[in-house]
């Protein structure tokens, strides 16, 4: 244990941006508790946030600049990028050039990239991946209110008596929220919950309703209740004076038969939805992926919006639409403008004098002045040699985009690809340069939350390496291309403070965003700043909610009512293509697992890749089956997880596996490319693909000290375990016994090896003890159907095997008979078996449980599923 004092700092991880008190208790760890004092959080945390102190190690960490795969000086590798980026301009124009970063910078980095492309590279070639999460929400924010405004806080989600949540599963998502929510509910009961999803999900659990729409029809569901608030006299005739276009909005709602046909949902559900939402005037609609990420995302954010502003829903205590940012920082990138077709600051390129005014302030006579590519289309340009020098920073685009096999293919055709990271990705493997950034605990500056608060991120661990802040890398590369007095920063502290003024640079109030007050901030109270939400004009009283009594930052000053009349998803399903593939986020689990694949209990609830699918759609298939996933784009092979939640014709399946964990179940590769005609944001909700099995004539699996690494099999998930242990789940082609032999052979020399071995029936099982220590087991079999893996994992932390555990090892289970159990709370360690067993001894509540068990009782992410484990009880119950 050390002294040393906790370090204020923010979340790496979703947009709630909780505060984190951290300690540092060696290079590599740290202690972890939530700030009590945080307005985002006030000390809660979810299972990711506490493990945070486990995740600080150097495995796979980026930690010295890289030429071509050799390591090199900062100087070379700087110089190389900046000579690429300069003659590739001069050869071909500044449009050849791009830049793709990430909602995982902070602030200052976001601010430092965006001014070098857009102020001096020339080109709005600069896109983030928060163009694949949030971008449907700016572009519905900025038609509505005439600037990307969230108006509504996070008490809103406490203080409202009807909560809609749409496209959101917020007790995986964002569970702190879920936390506050439910913490709310329990002292208000008359609170009601909405939930708007194809899948019955955690967040469902203790719902007042769920509505399983059918995937892409939201705006048929909003738009329908637009009409039905209007017919029912339940338009607010004072706010009306704010708003504009009304009528036009209005038509495009059709009638609650026209809905429950384009929705998949009876007309009685409908109706009970459009009354309670009528009669309820406290309502917030809070939004996320499941409403972004769409080809008609845009026109979704608009048609919650309408339904708020025609009632005067918003900017009021427990009123309002609420849209959740997915990334820490994914806000503050839409700050200073970090999407291709923003300015910074929300200065606009289609208005003459916001260019003159962010040319002048920049003294950058070679600002770009047209929109530039977004994602989808960079990487398309990139593919199609129009963009021949790509760098990427923060980000892992070979994972995480559509039709992930193009994006990897344009990754390895660029002429030129620097990465920008820290650690080693998928994305890097094409790479002509690697730059090595600081991670999360070594950077500093500022990220911005879902509810537009400002906080710090303080570093409290030296930098590993020779690895850098990624705004004095972007200023590097700048000062080497001939701008450095643009660039000639010392520290973040000077970085945000030129960000401030800039919001308030000619910014009579017709801009929304304002930080100027926070512009003179010297550096000590830069350090010190504690958590500020925007707009903190120098000149006026910063606000709270907005839009409450008006006052749009649009021409006229009203808002825009935009009609939003309902389009089918761009790729429909059909004979070939039945099944609906929805992809997202699991509990436990991060974006490409950079970060979480270093702790080995956030993989203990969901292993593996799975598919989720409704078991009467493929009676065929059992649960623990491999199954391939295959769209018009590309395919993955998957686990199959049967789930009589899900609406049927629908599969889910997490987006998070890459080629270190799991090669083949990128399910990214399947992903329909077609985008929002506006926001360029993704179709991730629909993609029409078929489902078959994975004709695998062997399944296995290998646990070892000694990482096999993905490529140990034709198919092959790598879990880690506590220990520096390995698990490797395998499948493959060919004879079971020679791809036994082959496993067995790849650990190693003879000595220590038990071994099981029944030709006839396809089964050959070998484990190796090794000075009284179980050293590696492998189990193969004809199907998937081995032994569990529990108690053999759990013989790797003894010092020393029992005779009688020697004999069990190559059945695979205790010599009790005692069955292993699957894992629902990660934080204290409850599986299943215990949480039914305290239900059956009379446990009636998640709360009771709690008490017996500890399950639910740290940062409550299992409670749902405690509750439907409570919910599975009692139905099966006798009469």
């Amino acid at each position: 244990m050390t002294d040393a004092p906790a370090v204020r700092t923010t979340c790496p991880y979703c947009g709630v941006g909780c505060g984190v008190l951290a300690r540092p208790t060696g290079p590599e760890f740290a202690e972890i508790a939530g700030d009590p004092v945080h307005p985002a959080n006030f000390g809660r945390l979810c299972v990711k946030g506490t493990a945070l102190g486990e995740t600080l190690s150097l495995q796979n960490r980026l930690l010295y600049p890289e030429i071509a795969g050799a390591r090199a000086s900062w100087d070379d590798a700087l110089g190389l990028v900046a000579a690429k980026f300069r003659d590739t301009i001069a050869e071909h124009g500044p449009d050849s050039v791009a830049l793709y970063v990430s909602g995982q910078l902070l602030t200052e980095d976001y601010y430092a990239a965006n001014k070098l492309a857009k102020g001096f590279l020339g080109t709005a070639n600069i896109d983030s991946n928060s163009r694949l999460c949030m971008s449907s929400a700016v572009a519905g924010h900025r038609r509505a209110f005439g600037e990307d405004i969230v108006p509504t806080v996070y008490e809103d989600l406490e203080l409202a008596d009807l909560l809609v949540l749409v496209g959101s599963n917020t007790a995986w998502c964002h569970p702190v929220l879920f936390q506050r929510i439910a913490a709310a509910r329990a002292t208000r009961p008359t609170m009601r919950v909405v939930v708007i999803d194809p899948r019955r999900t955690a967040t469902c659990e203790g719902a007042d309703m769920h509505l399983a729409i059918a995937p892409g029809t939201d705006v048929a569901l909003f738009a329908g209740l637009l009409r039905y608030l209007h017919r029912s006299g339940r338009a607010d005739r004072t706010y009306a004076a704010h708003l504009e276009d009304v009528d036009d909005a209005l038509a495009a709602g059709r009638t609650v038969a026209d809905v429950a046909a384009i929705c998949g949902l009876r007309q009685s559900e409908i109706t009970k939805f459009y009354e309670l939402f009528a009669s309820t005037a406290k309502t917030v609609t809070m939004f996320s992926q499941g409403v972004n990420q769409s080809s008609a995302g845009v026109d979704k954010v608009n048609a919650i919006i309408n339904v708020h502003l025609l009632t005067g829903r918003i900017g009021k205590p427990g009123a309002g639409p609420f849209s959740i940012t997915g990334q820490p920082n994914a806000m503050g990138g839409r700050e200073v403008g970090a999407l291709s077709n923003l300015l910074a600051a929300h200065l606009e390129f289609g208005r003459a004098s916001d260019l003159a005014l962010l040319r002048d302030f920049w003294s950058a006579p070679n600002l770009a002045t047209n929109p530039g590519l977004k994602a989808v289309s960079l990487f398309e340009a990139v593919a199609a040699g129009k963009v021949r020098a790509l760098w990427v920073i923060g980000t892992n685009p070979a994972v995480s985009l559509p039709n992930g096999d193009m994006a990897r293919a344009a990754l390895a055709k660029a002429e030129f690809l620097a990465i920008s990271d820290c650690a080693n990705t998928d994305s890097g493997m094409s790479a002509h340069v690697r730059l090595p950034a600081q991670a999360w605990g070594e950077k500093d500056g500022t990220v911005t939350n879902s509810e537009r608060v400002i906080s710090r991120q303080r570093s409290f661990l030296s930098p590993p390496g020779e690895a850098r802040p990624d705004w004095w890398i972007i200023a590097q590369v700048a000062a080497r291309l001939g701008h450095g007095a643009a660039f000639a920063w010392r520290n973040a502290a000077e970085i945000f403070r030129e960000h401030a003024t800039l919001s308030g640079t000619q910014n009579d109030g017709s801009r929304l965003f304002d930080i100027s007050a926070l512009a003179r901030l010297n550096d000590a109270e830069y350090e010190a700043m504690k958590p500020a939400r925007w707009p903190r004009p120098a000149k006026s009283i910063a606000l709270s909610r907005l839009f409450g009594r008006g006052g749009f930052p649009t021409p006229s000053g009203r808002a825009r009512m935009v009609p939003t009349p309902y389009r089918a998803p761009a790729n429909p399903v059909s004979v070939e293509w039945p099944l609906v593939l929805i992809t997202g986020r699991l509990r436990d689990q991060w974006h490409t697992m950079t970060r979480t694949g270093k702790t080995a209990r956030l993989f203990r609830h969901i292993p593996e890749p799975v598919l989720a699918i409704h078991p009467d759609d493929m009676p065929a298939m059992e649960d623990g089956d491999l199954a391939v996933v295959e769209s018009p784009w590309g395919s993955g092979t998957l686990r199959v997880r049967h789930d009589r939640g899900l609406r049927r014709g629908t599969v889910f399946a997490p987006m998070h596996w890459t080629a270190e964990f799991c090669a083949g179940g990128r399910v990214n590769s399947a992903v329909n490319p077609a985008v929002d005609p506006l926001s360029g944001q993704p179709e991730f909700k629909h993609t029409p693909v078929q489902v078959r099995p994975a004709a695998m004539d062997w399944h296995g699996f290998a646990l070892t000290r000694r990482l096999l690494g993905s490529k140990a099999a034709e198919w092959c998930a790598v879990i880690p375990l506590e220990g520096q242990v390995w698990r490797h789940e395998l499948a493959g082609h060919g004879d079971a016994a020679d791809a036994h032999a082959a496993t067995v052979a790849s650990l190693g020399g003879p000595d220590g090896w038990m071994s099981l071995r029944d030709p006839a029936a396809g089964i050959f099982r070998a484990a190796q003890v090794q000075d009284g220590r179980l050293a590696a087991c492998v189990f193969t079999g004809r199907n998937h159907l081995l032994p569990a893996r529990d108690w053999l994992m759990e013989l790797f932390a003894h010092e020393s095997i029992e005779i009688a555990d020697r004999r069990a090892l190559l059945a695979g289970r205790r010599a009790d008979g005692a069955a292993p159990e699957p894992s629902i709370c990660v934080c204290m360690g409850v599986g299943a078996g215990a949480i039914r067993a305290a239900i059956a001894a009379g446990c009636d509540s998640v709360a009771a449980v709690g008490k017996a068990t500890t399950a639910g009782t740290n940062c409550g992410s299992c409670r749902p599923e405690i509750g439907a484990i409570l919910t599975e009880m009692r139905v099966k119950e006798p009469a």
